[in-house]
């Protein structure tokens, strides 16, 4: 096992500053990024699942795996895996619905630092590590690996007013995306074009009266009241509004360019074969958050007068592709909602692509 910690260590050092260096963009994105600040050498990777937690606890200062161990996924059994995390360590865990979420208060509140492992980049460095076997006991080990490998977001829950309006956004998708399905259906489908079709009209009705829901309680929560303001924001209707609203409140970012981070609007190097020097986006983070601005992004081109009608004309006429500049028009609609919601303040189409004014001190 130490030497897989120190291929793990070595292969980071290549990638790092001391290997073939980091490009401008990539430092960047770093700057711009907003992860958890730890100084720690000691990491636990847990694995968890609904019954059980798999946890490695790993000196990486010392190249070594200190104890690993499954504990029952209940509160006494997170209360005996804490009991053996050793304080200023780091937890490691992937996204897991709601099966994380005893663990991550307890740990929260025994002062221990959690991080957000992004579960596609995680699995990815466990096959590099070890793409001979997939249990438990090795995803735990390679999420402590990982941890120490490269600077992680902290993981915070979401509070209740959020994870209610996610889960009412959650449910509105899969209701508009199961009508899209059913109306394609039912060009394809002549003999039943009349039931899918009512089933649609159903379904509209239902997603009707969950805008409806959603309004409601948002309405009277002090904490989105900026959605009635962004959707003075050409392109953004009450769907994206409250979704931007809600995924701000909870990240708290403390810069525009973390939320583009997040949604991975933001752009890398992106160098192979013929595309040597072209940019392209990270694609990384909140995927639907990211479909969502460019929905929007896409709508508020069509606006009369829009200011990112005109970013998106100039986009072309740089000779970008028509995704390229909605993808630049969306990148400036996350920024500036961010202003908008970070700073409280009301949608001025002349100031969007105005740089704000910087005071000259006296000599």
């Amino acid at each position: 096992m130490k030497n897989t910690i120190a291929a793990a260590n070595a292969r980071e050092t290549f990638n790092g500053s001391q290997g073939c260096g980091q490009s401008a963009e990539s430092k960047h994105h770093m700057e711009n990024t907003q992860f958890e600040s730890t100084s720690t050498k000691i990491f636990a990777g847990i694995d968890v699942s609904k019954g059980t937690l798999v946890c490695s606890l790993v000196d990486a200062a010392e190249s070594s795996i200190k104890w690993r161990q499954t504990f029952i996924n209940s509160e006494e059994g997170v209360s005996r895996l804490l009991a053996k995390i050793p304080s200023g360590a780091s937890l490691a865990i992937e996204p897991t619905g709601r099966y994380g979420n005893v663990l991550i208060e307890q740990a929260t509140g025994a002062g221990l630092t959690v991080l957000l492992a992004p579960g596609k980049r995680a699995k990815s460095f466990n096959r590099s590590v070890q793409p001979r076997a997939k249990t438990d006991p090795i995803d735990s080990l390679g999420l402590a690996l990982f941890a120490n490998s490269r600077p992680l977001w902290a993981y915070h829950l979401k509070s209740e007013a959020v994870d209610r309006i996610d889960q009412h956004l959650s449910y509105r998708k899969l209701l508009s995306r199961t009508v899209a399905a059913m109306k394609l259906q039912a060009q394809s489908s002549p003999m039943v074009a009349e039931a899918l079709l009512d089933t649609v009209s159903e379904l509209q009705e239902r997603i009707a009266k969950l805008d409806k829901t959603i309004a409601a309680l948002v309405k009277d929560d002090p904490q989105f009241a900026m959605i009635p303001k962004l959707k003075q924001v050409p392109g953004f209707g009450p769907v994206v509004s409250t979704a931007v609203v809600s995924r701000l409140i909870h990240k708290q970012f403390t810069k525009p360019a973390q939320f583009v981070a997040y949604i991975g609007l933001d752009i890398a190097v992106n160098q192979s074969g013929k595309r040597k020097g072209q940019l392209g986006l990270t694609k990384d983070g909140d995927g639907e958050m990211r479909r969502l601005l460019f929905l929007a992004a896409q709508s508020s081109i069509r606006v009369k007068d829009s200011p990112f009608k005109q970013q998106y004309d100039r986009e072309l006429a740089k000779g970008h592709a028509k995704i390229q500049a909605i993808c630049t028009v969306a990148r400036k609609m996350a920024q500036l909602a961010w202003s908008m919601v970070h700073n409280q303040s009301t949608y001025d189409p002349l100031r969007v692509y105005k740089a704000p004014s910087r005071e000259t001190k006296p000599n």
